[in-house]
């Protein structure tokens, strides 16, 4: 098992009022000082290691700035990594993002401190986990990629190659080498899909870029140093993908648009445009909080009745919209901070135990993608779960 994340101190704080970005957290008898902000260590038998690449397409200009700039990305690439302790833990966001995010959702200054992550920087591939999976992760509308890090690195540490995507303009902010950051240009009211139209075309394009890495090349315009084994380890053949909110939305567009990906997942996401009515062949599950499901989203049921592959509809009882993402830890651990009184936590985060629900959506998650890419037939997806009586299956 990997270790517990550490926590390393920010001099700024403030995080944006965005939809999928809000501001409050304290996760009980985890922190040891105030404000310290931890993750659930990652339940898998391999250690993590963690990437970050800089992506520019030439192919395509930056759809939410005027002129001609070429699509900027940046990707964070986590797997089982091993001799993990020679290499440095990564911070849960680079830091000068993370002060633009902590001062957008005002947050005082030196009143709480950010994770880092169970992954390390640049830690070889470890060779043991034999040809990785791939999961693609796409965020919520103006959030950013590392909002479901406890969810990516559980999955990286049982043998999945997970990569973050950020939305370059969309995002609140992210950071790229150097220090610059961009911060949101998307004019206000975009349609959710024109959104999902530029985050296809992005996904596509990060498939083709790991392509390129399982051929021996290395697509980070910068040459940033590659992990040793990373070119052997991809399986390009075995490609899912999830997302929370928006970013779950965007998972069925994707999926039309490009058959390398298998398998998708939705966490808590509405669906917009006509990708919910061509109808899809391929395993999908839609997991949802206590309030939402395809009985109370229009969107979820017409999806629902084009699907024609294996297909989940889970409800996990005691949580909100916010519980799928990093927030549902971080809140509880520094609601002052965050400005959170009791009521409006249970308004957010739900009922349900942070480390419950991250341990619940660990589970489910790992055994859909187990069973749909790896055919590990577990009993989880069979029906309601002694183990997991939170979860409700909707027929």
């Amino acid at each position: 098992m990997a270790p517990a994340a550490k926590a390393v101190p920010l001099d700024e704080a403030n995080g944006p009022g965005k939809a999928d970005t809000p501001g409050k957290a304290n996760t009980p008898g985890k922190a040891n000082v105030p404000g310290q902000l931890t993750l659930p260590a990652p339940t898998g038998r391999y250690r993590v290691g963690t990437v970050d690449l800089h992506l520019v397409d030439p192919h395509r200009t930056d759809p939410w700035l005027p002129g001609s700039r070429p699509r900027e990305l940046m990707v964070s690439l986590w797997y089982p990594a091993t001799h993990t302790t020679r290499y440095p833990a990564a911070p849960w966001m680079q830091s000068a993002a993370a002060a633009h995010l902590l001062a957008a959702m005002q947050v005082p200054p030196n009143t709480v401190t950010l994770p880092t992550t169970a992954g390390h920087t640049g830690a070889p591939v470890d060779h043991r986990a034999g040809k990785l999976p791939v999961v693609l992760y796409s965020p919520g509308r103006g959030s950013d990629r590392t909002t479901s890090t406890a969810l990516v690195e559980d999955l990286a540490s049982r043998g999945y190659l997970v990569v973050t995507l950020d939305d370059t303009h969309e995002s609140g902010e992210v950071q790229f080498p150097g220090g610059r950051v961009e911060v949101s240009t998307m004019p206000p009211g975009t349609p959710a899909t024109r959104v999902f139209a530029v985050r296809v075309a992005d996904t596509r394009f990060v498939i083709d870029q790991l392509a390129a890495i399982a051929h021996g090349r290395n697509p980070d315009v910068d040459h940033a140093h590659l992990p040793h084994g990373l070119s052997h380890a991809i399986d390009m053949n075995r490609i899912g993908m999830f997302g929370a909110s928006l970013g779950g939305g965007t998972v069925p567009a994707a999926m039309q648009a490009d058959h390398r990906i298998r398998a998708g997942a939705d966490l808590h996401g509405q669906f917009f445009g006509p990708e919910i009515t061509r109808g899809l062949n391929r395993p999908f599950l839609l997991f949802s909080s206590q309030h939402h499901n395809r009985d109370t989203d229009g969107s979820w049921a017409r999806f629902w009745k084009h699907l024609h592959g294996e297909r989940y509809d889970l409800k996990l009882c005691g949580a909100e919209h916010l519980s799928f993402l990093d927030w549902e830890a971080f809140f509880q651990q520094a609601p002052g901070p965050f400005q959170k009184t009791p009521a409006q936590l249970v308004q957010t985060l739900g009922t349900i135990a942070p480390e419950r629900a991250i341990e619940i959506q660990r589970a489910y998650l790992a055994a859909f993608f187990d069973k749909e890419m790896r055919h590990r037939h577990g009993h989880l997806l069979n029906g309601p779960s002694h183990h997991y009586p939170e979860v409700s299956f909707v027929r």
